[in-house]
C-alpha cells in the first residue's frame, strides 16, 4: 500500500485514488436552492450511488485502490482535541450567527461517532434535525419565521473530489474556492494533509487561507516537468502566481507551468472540462478551443526569479513545443459536430480519467466521443452516469489521484 503522494502525470499508471461515494447531501437538495448549492439538477440518490459503485468497481478491476474521503477524514481525527477542533471551524465556516443554534449544532455534532459526524457535515443539518433535541418554543418557531430549513448547508459538489485539492508530484495544493458554498469542502483537507498519518508530511504548494480563489479542475500535471492551469471562472491569475512560485521552486522536476487562457463561462468552467490528456500523445479536447488560443509560460530564469512570456497559437503546436512531442492528436468531443459537441460537453464528454497511458474511464451516454477515443487507438472504461452527470461532472472531475506510476 502506498503512502504519500506520487502524482507526476495525468496518464502514469494509477494505483491509488480518493472518491466520495455520494450521500445524504443528495437529499438535502431543493428546487428553491439549485443556484445558491451549485446545482442544475437533483440526482437520485440511491441510483447515483449505484452507478458511483460501479465507478469504483471499475477501477478497483484494473489495480487501483480506491480510498474514501470519509475515511480519510476519520483517519485524521487523532485525538479527542483535533475531533473538537474540527467541530469548531466547521461552525465557525458554516456562517451559524446564533450562539443557541450553534450550542445545539455542538451537541448534536459532539455525540455522534466519528464517522457518523464527518458524514453528518457533509450532509448538511436541517433546522427539524435540532428542534428534535430542543425543550424550547423559540427553537421550533425560528425555523418557521425565516423559512429556511437548514441549520447548515448541505455539501452536494463533494463527490467532485478533484477540486478542494490537488495533487502535484509529492505535494499537495489545499484550494481557496471560488464560491463560500465549495470553500467549505476544504476543510476537510485541511485536516487530511495537517493530521492523517499518511499525508501529513506532503509538501504544502498552496493553502486554502490565501485571498483569490484556485480550483483543482483547473490544474493538470501534463509531465514530470510541465504543470498546465487553466485561468478561468473559478482560477484566477493571482493565484497561479502563488503556485508557480512554489512548485517551481521546490526542488523537484517541474520546470515550467503552463497558464492557459480558457474563457470564463459556465460551459468553460474548468480546464479540464474542455481539455483533458489521455495518452502520451493525445487528448480530447471541447472544438471551441481548436482555434488560437493564448497561453503564459512560467519559468524561473538563473536567478530563480520568476519570468513570464505569451505564446498565442494551435493547441497542438503549443502541446508539441512544450511536450516535446513530434505530433500530437486531438479528439474532439462530439467528432466536432456542433450538434453532438453541444450535447456530450454538457454531460463532461471532455472529462476524462486515464488510468494508464491510453486507457481511460469514460460516461457511457457519450457514446460519439467515446467512438472517437477508440478510434484513436484509446482502450475506454465506459461507466453509467445517467445521475451523476447532472452534477455537472466526469469522471476526471470524480477521481482525485493519491498515486501514480511514473509514465
Amino acid at each position: 500500500m502506498e503512502t504519500g503522494i506520487h502524482n507526476t502525470s495525468e496518464i502514469g499508471r494509477l494505483k491509488k485514488v480518493m472518491l466520495h461515494r455520494p450521500g445524504e447531501e443528495l437529499e438535502n437538495l431543493m428546487p428553491e436552492y439549485l443556484e445558491r448549492l451549485l446545482f442544475d439538477d437533483i440526482p437520485y440518490l440511491r441510483e447515483a450511488q449505484r452507478e458511483h459503485d460501479a465507478f469504483a468497481d471499475c477501477l478497483r478491476s484494473q489495480g487501483v485502490e480506491v480510498v474514501y474521503l470519509t475515511d480519510l477524514v476519520v483517519n485524521s481525527l487523532t485525538s479527542s482535541e483535533v475531533r473538537q477542533d474540527l467541530i469548531r471551524q466547521f461552525l465557525d465556516e458554516s456562517g451559524v450567527k446564533d450562539d443557541r443554534t450553534r450550542g445545539l449544532l455542538e451537541e448534536y455534532l459532539g455525540k455522534m461517532p466519528d464517522k457518523e459526524m464527518v458524514a453528518a457535515m457533509m450532509a448538511g443539518v436541517r433546522k427539524d434535525q435540532l428542534r428534535a433535541r430542543s425543550g424550547r418554543l423559540g427553537d421550533y418557531l425560528s425555523a418557521a419565521e425565516d423559512g429556511y430549513p437548514f441549520a447548515v448547508d448541505p455539501m452536494p459538489n463533494l463527490y467532485f473530489t478533484r477540486d478542494p485539492f490537488a495533487t502535484i508530484g509529492t505535494g499537495v495544493s489545499i484550494h481557496k474556492m471560488h464560491t463560500a458554498t465549495r470553500n467549505r469542502e476544504t476543510l476537510f483537507g485541511k485536516f487530511i494533509f495537517e493530521h492523517n498519518p499518511a499525508y501529513m508530511h506532503a509538501p504544502r504548494w498552496y493553502d486554502r487561507g490565501e485571498t483569490s480563489s484556485l480550483e483543482g479542475g483547473d490544474i493538470l500535471v501534463l509531465s514530470p516537468q510541465v504543470l498546465a492551469v487553466g485561468i478561468s471562472q473559478r482560477t484566477r491569475e493571482e493565484s497561479i502566481d502563488t503556485l508557480a512560485e512554489a512548485v517551481l521552486s521546490y526542488d523537484g522536476s517541474f520546470k515550467k507551468v503552463l497558464a492557459f487562457n480558457i474563457p470564463k463561462t459556465r460551459s468553460f468552467m474548468h480546464l479540464d472540462t474542455v481539455f483533458t490528456m489521455v495518452d502520451r500523445d493525445k487528448f480530447t479536447v471541447h472544438p471551441n478551443i481548436l482555434s488560437s488560443m493564448t497561453v503564459f509560460v512560467m519559468e524561473l530564469d538563473e536567478n530563480r526569479k520568476m519570468k513570464i512570456r505569451q505564446e498565442d497559437g494551435r493547441l497542438e503546436d503549443i502541446l508539441k513545443e512544450h511536450l516535446n512531442l513530434d505530433r500530437v492528436t486531438l479528439i474532439p468531443c462530439g467528432q466536432g459536430s456542433e450538434i453532438d459537441a453541444a450535447r456530450e460537453q454538457w454531460s463532461d464528454g471532455s472529462n476524462t480519467l486515464a488510468i494508464g497511458p491510453g486507457e481511460v474511464v469514460v460516461y457511457s451516454r457519450n457514446y460519439v466521443t467515446n467512438r472517437s477515443l477508440e478510434e484513436a487507438g484509446i482502450r475506454i472504461h465506459t461507466i453509467p452516469s445517467a445521475e451523476l452527470s447532472r452534477g455537472r461532472g466526469g469522471p476526471r472531475c470524480m477521481s482525485m489521484p493519491l498515486w501514480r506510476e511514473d509514465p
